[in-house]
């Protein structure tokens, strides 16, 4: 599917998701969604509580997760399944099995050289969110954000078909990169990666970043001391994605699985504390 196809496609099935129709017919929608997708609302409102498509996939949770306090714990931002994690092993990281992507051309031009070799030898995860799940993201642990840069690209499927399909996908999809710090000014990023029917990626801290747009141009946003709480609303999709997270070097004991899901609050990895 060209860029071009997959953008007005995903643009299309935007303005239908967030369409507010009459509400039996909504209903219908909602619920046959809900059914097909085998989506749990047991934390969330029922089906017929949403105006619209949009509104069922970016629902808030009825009442705040418990997660750990411990400081040194990086938690899920969301509901997923690791569809990969580990090493970061000459410079490559895995989208699937067998199937590997470069880590500096994913992060785009607008992050520092010297700021990607500080991920040689580190660690990644994947998240991979599909139509069922629970769509925000969250903080993972308390951290500063110091740089975010929208890369605009293609909007291919992130489903593992497609994984095995189109070599390096993550790099040619559209794409946000958020460039973070700990406390004790340890690195890692953060980024979202676009799909097909993916209406728009939203931040909370910033609303001029525009994803799904006709810009071709990467954009940079900078920031200065903007920190963000540990389990705090962080953004969503308008459908299913991707989030990969890098750690640089002897940063991180990983402690997310290959091939498990997850849920937006368990610990995924442990800060090594430097003596």
């Amino acid at each position: 599917m060209s860029s071009f196809k997959s953008s007005c496609a995903s643009r299309i099935f935007g303005k239908f998701a967030s369409k507010k129709f009459p509400t039996p017919l909504q209903n219908i929608i909602n619920k046959t969604y809900v059914k097909l997708m085998k989506v749990d609302l047991s934390e969330c409102l029922s089906a017929d509580k949403y105006e619209s498509l949009n509104e069922l996939f970016t629902r808030d949770l009825r009442h705040k997760r418990e997660f750990s306090s411990n400081k040194d714990e990086f938690i899920s931002p969301c509901d997923a399944y690791i569809s990969e994690c580990g090493d970061i092993k000459e410079e490559k990281a895995l989208q699937i099995k067998g199937f590997s992507y470069r880590v500096r051309e994913l992060l785009g031009n607008f992050i520092l050289k010297d700021k990607k070799d500080r991920l040689i030898d580190g660690k990644y995860i994947n998240f991979y969110l599909s139509p069922k799940d629970y769509h925000r993201y969250h903080v993972p642990i308390d951290m500063c954000v110091k740089k975010a840069v929208h890369i605009p690209g293609k909007l291919h499927p992130v489903n593992f078909t497609w994984l095995q399909k189109v070599p390096e996908l993550f790099v040619e999809n559209e794409r946000v990169v958020l460039e973070c710090y700990t406390k004790e000014n340890r690195l890692f990023y953060m980024v979202f990666v676009g799909a097909l029917n993916v209406g728009k990626m939203q931040f909370i801290f910033d609303h001029n970043i525009q994803t799904n747009a006709k810009s071709s141009l990467e954009q940079p946003y900078m920031y200065n001391n903007l920190w963000l709480q540990k389990g705090d609303e962080l953004g969503r999709f308008e459908m299913g994605s991707t989030i990969v997270m890098f750690f640089e070097k002897d940063m991180v004991e990983l402690i997310g699985k290959r091939e498990n899901s997850i849920r937006f609050g368990d610990v995924i990895a442990n800060l090594h504390v430097e003596i």
